[in-house]
């Protein structure tokens, strides 16, 4: 049973920065277990304020249900309750819902519903797939506003009155009006979360808007950069912020946007970088090339001197 309802969940959640942990695989691409607890337990020295686990940046599209399963558990008895812990959700309604329906069995905290696979929706339908999840489940539910999941307003905004526990929006788009419009109409009734890839990036000007956290991919190996630039952001130190951009952010943008999927092989390179690796990616993903990780390696250095 959760520690939380739905109210609580949305607080503390929205109390620090949030990390999407990656999964680790062996070289057979099986799930590593023991080294994916190992790397929970080294992240819970951090403040994280929530952990995604077997998210996007834990390949949650590359993982089967049972295996979802098995993250999902093994994070929530790693945590032990010290930080909460968010379960996937997606493809068909009827997955989703499963999905919801597992994550409160094995204690999880919160589930994030990612978009459905494939299909083009309507918003009508993109309601109904909303409220089928959160019907199936105590949990809070946050969307993912991201690839065909793209919401309306007064969607959102119906969503948000039939659906007690809809507690989040989770933005992947980047459409400023949008955002702007979806606060101007909602206020602080549901908790913003910043989604694009290297949130980092989007941290500063989107908390006018009301995104107040963010799920930071690069807290999984440099941790102690993340939540500087994270504290940087809350407290509007824009010279701090940009500073940062400037000498690590930008940079490994650079090195990220040359390869389709590399948001999530950049990561899982930067783990090895540091000397904490998670195995490789799972097709389609690709790796990094030597180069790209040789520069993605001399970036961490510098910035960790």
């Amino acid at each position: 049973m959760t520690r939380y309802d739905p109210a609580d969940i949305q607080r503390v959640l929205g109390s620090g920065l949030l990390s999407f942990p990656v999964t680790h695989f062996r070289e057979d691409l099986s799930f590593d277990g023991p080294a994916y607890r190992e790397n929970l337990a080294h992240l819970a020295t951090y403040p994280a304020s929530g952990l995604f686990a077997a998210g996007g940046t834990g390949e949650f599209f590359s993982l089967t249900p049972p295996e979802v399963a098995t993250v999902l558990r093994a994070a929530v008895e790693q945590s032990a309750g010290a930080v909460p812990i968010v379960a996937p959700a997606g493809y068909g309604t009827s997955q989703a819902v499963e999905f919801a329906q597992d994550a409160e069995k094995a204690g999880a905290d919160a589930v994030l519903l990612f978009p459905p696979y494939l299909t083009e929706v309507s918003q009508d339908g993109l309601a109904a797939h909303v409220r089928a999840v959160c019907a199936a489940t105590s949990l809070g539910v946050i969307v993912y506003h991201r690839a065909n999941a793209s919401f309306s307003v007064p969607t959102v905004a119906r969503l948000a009155e039939s659906c007690p526990n809809l507690i989040g929006f989770k933005d992947g788009i980047g459409d400023i009006e949008f955002m702007t419009r979806l606060y101007a109409t909602l206020g602080d009734r549901l908790l913003y979360i910043g989604g694009l890839p290297t949130a980092e990036t989007f941290a500063l000007p989107y908390l006018q808007l009301g995104v107040t956290t963010y799920s930071s991919a690069i807290f999984n190996f440099v941790p102690e950069f993340a939540l500087a630039f994270y504290d940087d952001v809350r407290a509007g130190d824009g010279a701090s912020v940009y500073r940062r951009l400037n000498e690590f952010v930008l940079p490994y943008l650079e090195i990220r946007n040359r390869g389709k999927g590399y948001a999530v092989s950049i990561v899982k390179a930067g783990m090895r970088a540091v000397g904490r690796g998670a195995g490789p990616v799972r097709p389609p993903l690709t790796e990094l090339d030597a180069d790209e990780f040789a520069a993605l390696s001399a970036l961490i250095a510098k910035a960790a001197a």
